[in-house]
């Protein structure tokens, strides 16, 4: 007979690993937008086509071409996310706070120099896809999700060329580092023992690349298009068990763990029309595979105790769909020292009703966005950028055998600050 404290252990070991494809950043899915303030101003809008400044080498290599000299871009964006949670009901009794997102930063640093006339160099390091969620202890849907950390820091060096006056190409690798640690509420089915407590850890190190393409119609309108890859992971590491009683107790250790992850590919194209000498307009879209994500496997190996000779691989569906993402944006030159930017975009989430849970809480997303750029010489710019995201109000609707049930509405809005400093050599 198939012990209940296994069957627990394993599918919240598996609840868990979905806790990575997660996250309330400002972009759907776990993927974070924050790789540039000065992009994020206008909402993103004209990330593959602005070619302002050295963040360039992650918006759109092939911009780097179009940046006169030497020059470094370095900042930090601030993420505060609010959830309310209402019409909560389940099997067990607990509490609902919300606001499981404490304060968060995504930092980004860039460098660029031109080698020749035709060729130029860049390196990056950003942060493209992270998460925390971390509840409060006696949450009620504790056993669907506890706390989350996951995060994936990128290297990226590249090179551009450009053709003619016109057309210039990039490319870079990327040296992606995946890590985490995940922990979530295992409950004992004997009748007064208190939780238990499942942890992962795990970490992973994959390539991956960049490309872009830069056309510039003429002096005041350029297209920019570009196609971030998808990058395979299989995080190792390992899974503790640990809790009161002889149940849990008798199944208490560390087993080695196994998860495969795939962060999906994404195609950005956008459109930036210099309107006049003060003002720029911006428009673009970007196209995210989320459809990779059909299942999470996690895999236990080398356990003991009750769950000797356990070698199965756990699945669970997640059903993911493609999105799109759409944002329009301005630029107003105020002086010579001062650029002012406001933006609008609107995000799919890429989960569906069926297989949403108190991990991936997210909806449909609409994005505002405000920042200013202040120039005290030519060789240094200070960019800052606020933006304020609401999203679609969403529900939870699960039973589990082990888990219980668990039914709730999400309400969830964020905060986000930035500011960068791009120095000109």
């Amino acid at each position: 007979m198939e012990s209940p404290v296994k069957n627990n252990a394993l599918k919240t070991s598996l609840a868990l690993a979905i806790a990575a494809v997660s996250s309330h950043s400002l972009a759907s899915g776990f993927a974070i937008n924050e790789q540039s303030v000065s992009s994020m101003g206008s909402a993103f809008a004209g990330r593959s086509s602005s070619a302002e400044d050295a963040t360039t080498v992650f918006g759109n290599p092939a911009g780097m071409s179009r940046l006169k000299g030497e020059q470094v871009s370095g900042g930090v964006a601030l993420i505060y996310a609010r959830t309310d949670i209402d019409d909560a009901s389940g099997s067990f009794s607990g509490s609902n706070d919300g606001d499981m997102v404490p304060l968060v930063g995504a930092p980004m640093g860039y460098y660029v120099k031109p080698l020749d006339e035709n060729w130029t160099f860049g390196l990056g390091m950003y942060v493209p896809f992270g998460l925390i969620t971390d509840y409060e202890d006696n949450f009620q849907g504790r056993y669907y999700g506890d706390r989350s950390e996951v995060r994936v820091v990128t290297l990226q060096p590249t090179l551009s060329y450009r053709f003619n006056d016109q057309l210039s190409i990039g490319f870079g690798p990327t040296i992606n580092r995946i890590d985490g640690e995940l922990t979530s509420a295992l409950r004992n089915p004997l009748p007064g023992v208190g939780d238990g407590e499942v942890k992962i850890k795990g970490d992973d190190l994959a390539l991956g690349y960049n490309a872009g393409v830069l056309f510039e119609l003429n002096a005041q309108t350029r297209f920019g298009l570009t196609y971030h890859s998808k990058v395979e992971y299989r995080l190792k590491g390992d899974t503790e068990v640990a809790g009161p009683g002889f149940v849990i107790g008798s199944s208490a250790g560390t087993y080695d763990a196994s998860l495969e992850l795939t962060t999906p590919e994404s195609v950005d194209l956008s459109i930036t029309h210099e309107l006049n000498a003060d003002w720029t307009l911006y428009v673009g879209s970007t196209w995210t595979r989320w459809s990779r994500l059909e299942e999470i496997r996690v895999d236990n190996q080398g356990v003991g105790g009750l769950l000797a000779g356990n070698l199965t691989t756990i699945t669970e569906d997640q059903n993911w769909h493609d999105t799109w993402a759409h944002a329009i944006g301005a630029a107003y030159k105020l002086n010579p020292h001062w650029t002012l930017r406001a933006g609008l975009a609107v995000d799919q989430s890429p989960t569906n009703n069926a297989d949403r849970s108190p991990r991936i809480p997210t909806g449909d997303r609409k994005i505002l966005s405000l920042g200013a750029g202040w120039s005290p010489s030519d060789q240094m710019t200070i960019d800052v950028a606020y933006s304020y995201l609401m999203e679609d109000d969403t529900e939870i609707n699960h039973v589990s055998a082990t888990k219980g049930a668990y039914r709730s509405t999400y309400k969830n809005t964020a905060h986000g600050l930035g500011t960068q400093v791009t120095y000109r050599f």
